[in-house]
This record gives structure tokens, C-alpha cells and sequence, in this order.
């Protein structure tokens, strides 16, 4: 078996890549990783708090890894926090990080050429699987998530707080892709399969923030979160 660790967002893509990644039972997964922000102790977009990381991974029984990072700090100060954490990976013999994309070639390759530099294969257990044929596997499989993020220019914000099901797949606009692969969407799972009991939690405020848009100030892009605790 290969030694890997788990890039974990809290969402049903991770979720289906790791329950995909056992069931192959080619990898030894001894690390879920996140990458939080430091002013926040979450996980951007997802807006997912670091406590309720540490209940998913209680739940799967896998270890939790965080790497906290400041916004505002240079990015060469990110990439040494990051060299420092894969040498602590490899100190533990990981050789492969497992991803959750489908289908996105720059993505894909971006992680590849990171890992890479690192002398870490970067696997994906997902990778170009059909995205419709996914999501009612997901759904099939017992798995349980709750809509955590939408981009108001594709979703209103009535898609906020939702639980993913044939319902919400069925009410998913013709533009949006139904596993949300280009940030239409984001999740957290609470239940499923690769969890040895349900995640508690409880729903709080809905949100939003404004973004520019392309990088120009002038245009904002509304993004409505809703607070888990």
C-alpha cells in the first residue's frame, strides 16, 4: 500500500475521493490536511471552522493535519510553511497527496507540479468520473451534506443551507455544473459511509461577502455563506 495523505476540504468531493481511496485499498491514508485562514480558523470558501474539521476527522478516525496561514503574509512565507509541513509528512514515509478535482487540467496539473517540487505523487481517486453519475452515487451511498457557500452570480441565495439531494439536483440552473467543480457550491458533510457517526453540528446565520470581480474593484461578485457551529 502507498502511504498517502488526504487533502480535505469538508466537502462531498473529499468525501467521495476518500471513500473511493479506501475502497481501492491501494493507500495507507494517515493525515486528512487543511489549510485554514489564521484570522479565521477556517477553511476558505467552505467558511467550515477548524473544530468542526477536528469532529469529521474524530468521525472517519483519520488524524487531522492544519496549516494555518495569514492572508496578508508574502507568499514565500506560505511556501516555507508548506515545504516545513510536507518534510513532516515524508518523516512519516507519505509518498502520495490525494485530491478531490474532476475534471479541471490546470488545477490538476498546478498540484501535480507542486507535489512534485515536494517529491510527493499527487493522485486523484475522482479524476474524470461523470459528474452527474457521481453526485446520485454520493447520494446513494448514504452520504449526508449541507450547501455551505453559493456564488450569487450562478445560485440564488436560496440554495444556502440546503441539503444535497435528488431535490437539489433537480432544481440546479442548466448553467451551474451539478458538483459545483467551478466554485458554484460548496458543502460540508455531516454523514455517509466513511464516517463512524453522524458530525454534530448546528446551523447558524446566513451571509455574504462581495468580491471583485475579475480582479476589478469596480465589479463585485456576491458570495452568500451560511455559519456552522
Amino acid at each position: 500500500m502507498i502511504n498517502a495523505y488526504f487533502n480535505w476540504s469538508s466537502g462531498k468531493d473529499s468525501a467521495m475521493a476518500l471513500y473511493y481511496a479506501e475502497k481501492y485499498g491501494k493507500y495507507d491514508i494517515r493525515s486528512l490536511f487543511t489549510i485554514i485562514k489564521k484570522e479565521e480558523s477556517k477553511i476558505a470558501m467552505h467558511e467550515i471552522s477548524i473544530d468542526l474539521l477536528r469532529r469529521q476527522a474524530d468521525a472517519i478516525g483519520i488524524p487531522l493535519s492544519v496549516l494555518e496561514y495569514d492572508l496578508a503574509a508574502p507568499e514565500e512565507e506560505f511556501r516555507s510553511a508548506m515545504n516545513r509541513q510536507m518534510e513532516r509528512f515524508k518523516d512519516q514515509n507519505i509518498a502520495a497527496a490525494l485530491f478531490g478535482d474532476l475534471y479541471l487540467e490546470e488545477l490538476r496539473k498546478r498540484r501535480e507540479d507542486n507535489c512534485r517540487l515536494q517529491g510527493i505523487r499527487a493522485e486523484f481517486p475522482l479524476w474524470g468520473m461523470d459528474t452527474r453519475e457521481l453526485l446520485y452515487e454520493f447520494i446513494k451511498q448514504g452520504f449526508k451534506s449541507i450547501v455551505t457557500c453559493v456564488d450569487g452570480s450562478v445560485l440564488d441565495e436560496t440554495f444556502v443551507g440546503r441539503i444535497i439531494d435528488e431535490s437539489f439536483i433537480h432544481d440546479l440552473p442548466p448553467n451551474a455544473d451539478i458538483c459545483g467543480e467551478n466554485g458554484e457550491y460548496h458543502s460540508f458533510v455531516f454523514d455517509g459511509p466513511i464516517f463512524s457517526k453522524p458530525v454534530d453540528f448546528e446551523i447558524g446565520r446566513k451571509y455574504y461577502r462581495d468580491y471583485p470581480k475579475d480582479d476589478d474593484i469596480s465589479k463585485q461578485n456576491r458570495y452568500w455563506y451560511l455559519e456552522l457551529k
